[in-house]
């Protein structure tokens, strides 16, 4: 399950794109699923620079804690604080309602650098 309109990072993030505007971030099906159940994340705050590949939280599961990272430079604008209270909406929705963070990329054109659906699936089938 990997949606085509999405692009995504080598470290199992998405990033779904408008084209214009913040973009919005979360992990992948693959990468929840390796996880397990979800009990805990912690999210940048809102305002926050960060640089692609920085380390911008941590993600706890009942096997292991996994650092988080940028996808692109930029600004985050929005995170999700509903996964205080319900951190299993990562598990129970990767793509949806368990997204992570927005972020105002630095340059728009980044996103366009991640990987497409294809080069996803060929990196989590290999």
């Amino acid at each position: 399950m990997i949606p085509e309109d999405l692009r995504y990072t080598s470290e199992h993030e998405w990033v779904a794109s408008d084209g214009s505007g913040p973009v919005r971030v979360g992990i992948t099906h693959f990468a929840q699923d390796a996880l397990g159940d979800i009990v805990y994340v912690q999210l940048p705050d809102e305002g926050t620079e960060v640089q692609a590949g920085d380390s911008i939280g941590e993600i706890e599961s009942t096997k292991s804690v996994s650092e988080l990272y940028a996808p692109l430079a930029g600004t985050i604008v929005a995170r999700n604080a509903t996964l205080a209270d319900e951190p299993e909406l990562i598990n129970a929705e990767p793509y949806a309602a368990g997204w992570l963070v927005e972020i105002a990329p630095a340059d728009p054109a980044s996103v366009d650098a991640l990987l497409d659906a294809a080069g996803y699936r060929a990196l989590t089938e290999s």
